[in-house]
């Protein structure tokens, strides 16, 4: 009877393990979930949105694996990144955060902002301006935000916010972008660190991609505090789950 106890012991750890093993292996090659703390990609992700990130978009480095484990020399597999993907990657200063901003420059774009316009290569890229965004604070406190539709060369497109054209990091000198890296900005343009801050963040090297964010499966606001939990469904925000993201 004992032995028989035993070995259902050994048979439930025997499963858990290998569970953990096909779910670790998931995480490293296929997709890692996400969640987004910071503003600086509103519009198109929201603080306390969930989201799948494809980790073979880009191939595999060392930051693919579990603590970023120097086993992978350089990148296997790689995929060239597209103008207008929106991208998580190690932070360059440390090696160890996770960013995610969108792509906009490709090795050797000439990058510059000018009164709030992004320009690639010497053209202006083109917006439109659309209805005003709409940001709602933790306790009722609302206030709108100028947003446009950018189109990149490529076509790819994309709503943006401007608080104005006239911020810190709305004029700014020709980023060169060098081989084997990208240039990369946030949606919220006067709220986000990106490779307009070159000591913060600066080009994104090609090692430091960790994959493409693809899908947005759940998402909730933070007007309740962690106690409230009468207050947990109206935080909710399901029509934000299963949303491609663009």
């Amino acid at each position: 009877m004992a032995e028989t106890k035993s070995s259902g012991i050994f048979e439930s750890v025997k499963t858990i393990v290998y569970a953990l093993l096909i779910a670790l292996v998931i995480r490293t090659v296929a997709f890692e979930p996400f969640n987004i703390p910071s503003g600086s990609m509103m519009p198109t992700l929201e603080i306390g949105d969930y989201l799948f990130v494809s980790k073979f978009s880009y191939g595999y480095s060392q930051h693919s694996l579990p603590l970023s484990l120097p086993l992978i020399p350089g990148r296997i597999l790689f995929s060239e990144p597209e103008r207008g993907d929106v991208a998580v990657f190690k932070l360059p200063s440390d090696n160890k955060t996770d960013y995610i901003k969108r792509i906009v420059g490709v090795p050797g774009d000439k990058i510059q902002v000018k009164y709030g316009r992004l320009h690639i290569n010497g053209k202006t890229v083109s917006r439109r301006k659309i209805e005003d965004y709409l940001i709602q604070g933790n306790f009722g406190q609302n206030r709108k935000v100028t947003q446009y539709i950018e189109t990149l060369p490529n076509g790819k497109t994309y709503a943006i916010l401007e608080m104005s054209d006239q911020g810190p990091l709305d004029n700014t000198g020709v980023y060169i972008v060098p081989d084997n890296h990208y240039f990369a900005m946030g949606d919220n343009r006067d709220n986000s660190q990106d490779s307009r801050v070159h000591l913060r963040v600066g080009f994104i090297p090609k090692k430091n991609l960790v994959g493409r964010a693809e899908i947005l499966f759940f998402s909730k606001n933070n007007t309740a505090r962690w106690w409230e939990v009468w207050k947990w469904p109206d935080t909710i925000r399901a029509n934000r789950f299963f949303k491609k993201i663009i």
